[in-house]
């Protein structure tokens, strides 16, 4: 749907014709991507055309479809029906595809009720605070979309362990700035050696983990500053982590490098070799594999890429 429109994509947005942008968002059935095993989560603010035109080529596990944060007021009813384009014209992606929307009393209900026809793999919620909070996106959320969390505000950081209430509830990311702001807390205590952040990363890991539910630790706003990155992600490595999130496609490669080729992910590319072989052998090229989501050339490719690192 965006390369088939893009020029006339272009023009509606040059004229601000919101309604002609809307006529071209139709729902299509999508092979939903229930795999968690991805390690980077690139954020992507749906506003920008251009950025969504590269959800094929780009190098991140999951892409974050950003509603919220980046996207001012007035843009947000534009991004809002991109983000159903961009779901639309990817119908099977080996990328997981999450919708962050916007708070649920901030015009995140209504996202919810215009997205599910789409099907995002999944939609996060920002500022979640208690459990009848969780409640409600459940409600919201058609039973085919996983439901993810973002941990940032004191009161979600307390209920951690009550929040997981349903199987749905796939993942919790932990949003340090907007948690460190609403516990009145200094930005410049964000230091790898700082005990206190280590807690905060291990208590989330470990009650993350213990809940069945996946986490993925904050993004690192320097986007410039490799080393910097490198600081946390060896340490987020050494408390647990497997996933975090980043905003640009360099910290995507670091992300992978530090967090690659463990025996899980070994084993996983194994599997998906062999079943790719399997089922090229009966002339199919892509399939759905309820464990890692959509497997076609690529991702075999990747795989044995990886294999023969181990030579």
């Amino acid at each position: 749907m965006l390369h088939k429109h893009q020029n006339r994509l272009i023009d509606l947005l040059k004229f601000h014709d919101l309604e002609g942008i809307k006529g071209l968002a139709i729902p299509t059935e999508r092979l939903q991507n229930h795999s968690l095993s991805w390690r980077s989560a690139l954020m992507l603010s749906t506003h920008n055309l251009k950025h969504l035109l590269k959800i094929p080529t780009i190098n991140a596990e999951c892409i974050m479809l950003n509603l919220e944060d980046g996207v001012s007021a007035e843009q947000k009813p534009y991004a809002l029906v991109l983000c159903a384009l961009a779901l639309s014209s990817n119908t099977q992606c080996d990328k997981k595809l999450i919708v962050r929307v916007n708070p649920l009393d901030e015009g995140g209900c209504e996202e919810i009720a215009y997205l599910n026809p789409f099907k995002p793999d999944g939609i996060r919620i920002p500022k979640i605070r208690t459990v009848a909070d969780v409640e409600r996106a459940l409600e919201l959320i058609d039973e085919n979309i996983e439901v993810h969390l973002s941990i940032e505000t004191k009161e979600a950081w307390l209920g951690l362990s009550s929040l997981a209430i349903h199987p749905r509830i796939k993942a919790y990311y932990l949003g340090i700035l907007d948690l460190f702001a609403d516990l009145g807390l200094s930005h410049s205590l964000l230091l790898p050696d700082n005990p206190a952040l280590q807690y905060i990363l291990s208590h989330f890991l470990i009650t993350s983990r213990a809940c069945g539910v996946k986490a993925v630790s904050f993004v690192y706003q320097d986007y410039k500053n490799s080393e910097g990155l490198r600081h946390w992600l060896e340490l987020e490595k050494m408390i647990g982590f497997d996933a975090k999130g980043c905003i640009s496609p360099d910290q995507v490669e670091l992300i992978h490098d530090i967090f690659g080729h463990t025996i899980s992910e070994i084993e996983r590319c194994y599997e998906i070799i062999r079943l790719f072989e399997e089922h090229a052998a009966l002339g199919m090229s892509g399939f759905s594999d309820e464990r890692f989501g959509f497997i076609d050339e690529p991702i075999y490719k990747g795989a044995l890429a990886v294999v023969k690192t181990l030579v």
